[in-house]
């Protein structure tokens, strides 16, 4: 019973009804963008302090359900989406959009047709070699694909993810200072310490040493949605929680890598959330800093549906409360 809520808002929101529409996909590889500022002013207060917002557009019939995102460079974005396209562009200070290249990731060979071959949902990029890794929901894997975006490397099937059920699998994945990478899963939660959550001290697309297993309590926060390096060695969670009103609600947290180990029950330290004009089901994080100050950059998956949108804001990370004082 405590599932049949949020199953049917997840229904409602994330899936086509008759009075929402739908866009279904049609012919269009046009090769191009564009961004809308959204009319939101920057914060001077508080520790998520909102700076910039775009509403990004494309007549692409593949352009949009970003669950993942990666800064290239400056202003530079790799933005995936579930439904296996990858987006590469550049975005002007002055909302001018460029460098846009729209298409298809790669899959291993013989892959079936299937849309649990191409629903990645989390992604980590090697900024020396610009080598990725995917994580798809539905087959519970991990992909590393090359920098070109043309060949998929290697691929691991690991047993602790086979466990995880096929639409509650991997949504978020963060790789550490010292190599280790972290992976969340949606909602793997048949027991009572919170959601599981894998760490791989080794490539978790190459097969190897089994991963260890620790438990995420978000307490309240919904369920996580993606995850990002912070520069002092911490983890930046995104939740997204589903509701009547408001519809979405996004809160950022911080995990404290210090306290993983196996069968830990781990919790984070919230920091702040969307602003309600601005409310999306934001499904992409990156870290980026700029002159010795940290921001945020969150992506939000449209579904494809019409009456959603595809934004990119970008906020300040301002005060960050320290690891060892933040009450939890």
């Amino acid at each position: 019973m405590r599932r049949l809520l949020p199953a049917a808002l997840i229904f409602l929101t994330l899936g086509p009804v008759p009075w929402t529409g739908f866009r279904y996909p049609v012919v269009d590889r046009s090769q191009a963008a564009s961004a809308r500022p959204l009319l939101y002013p920057a914060a001077t207060g508080g520790t998520l302090r909102f700076v910039e917002g775009w509403r990004l557009t494309s007549s692409n019939s593949m352009f949009g359900g970003f669950s993942a995102l990666a800064l290239r460079g400056d202003r530079r974005f790799l933005l995936i989406g579930d439904n296996g396209e990858a987006t590469r562009l550049t975005l002007g200070a002055d909302g001018s959009v460029s460098d846009v290249a729209i298409a298809a990731l790669p899959t291993p060979p013989r892959s079936p047709q299937r849309k649990a071959f191409t629903d990645a949902e989390a992604m980590v990029r090697d900024p020396v070699t610009g080598k990725l890794w995917i994580a798809l929901e539905g087959i519970n894997q991990v992909w590393r694909i090359d920098a070109g975006l043309t060949r998929v490397e290697s691929r691991r099937r690991s047993p602790a993810l086979y466990r995880w059920p096929a639409n509650r699998g991997p949504e978020a994945m963060v790789r550490l200072k010292d190599g280790r990478t972290i992976l969340f899963s949606e909602g793997e939660d048949r027991n009572d310490y919170g959601t599981e959550a894998l760490v791989y001290t080794d490539d978790p697309a190459v097969p190897g040493r089994p991963p260890l297993l620790f438990y995420y309590d978000a307490e309240g926060k919904g369920q996580v949605s993606d995850a990002a390096p912070l520069p002092d060695g911490r983890i930046l969670l995104v939740h997204r929680r589903l509701g009547l009103g408001p519809l979405f609600t996004t809160t950022l947290a911080i995990v404290d890598p210090a306290d993983i180990r196996k069968g830990a029950i781990v919790r984070s330290v919230a920091i702040g959330q969307v602003p309600e004009p601005l409310r999306e089901n934001y499904e992409g994080a990156a870290v980026a800093v700029e002159d010795g100050r940290t921001f945020v950059w969150l992506v939000a998956d449209d579904n494809f549906n019409s009456w959603q949108r595809s934004l990119l804001l970008k906020f300040e990370l301002v005060d960050l409360p320290d690891s060892k004082k933040a009450a939890r």
